[in-house]
């Protein structure tokens, strides 16, 4: 295991068991495991296939809508 590795397990085990299997999935997703990284409920599954759709119809936001949403979020 690398230093770095290393560090960023003693770093994970401070942490909650619930975010301690986030970080697991995440590490075993990134290996090539077929973990799932993240669980989807059904009204997620829902939005996610609405919005594959709509990228197939080349359904997007204007640039006025984006700017709009960002807008709120700037200091």
């Amino acid at each position: 295991m690398t230093e770095l590795l290393d560090r960023a397990v003693q770093t994970a085990r401070a942490l909650s068991p619930e975010m301690q299997d986030e970080i697991a999935r995440l590490v075993l997703a990134y290996a090539g495991r077929d973990e799932a990284v993240i669980e989807l409920t059904a009204d997620e599954i829902t939005d996610l296939i609405e919005a594959q759709a709509e990228r197939m119809r080349g359904d997007f936001a204007t640039e006025a809508e984006v700017e709009a949403v960002l807008s709120r979020y700037r200091l």
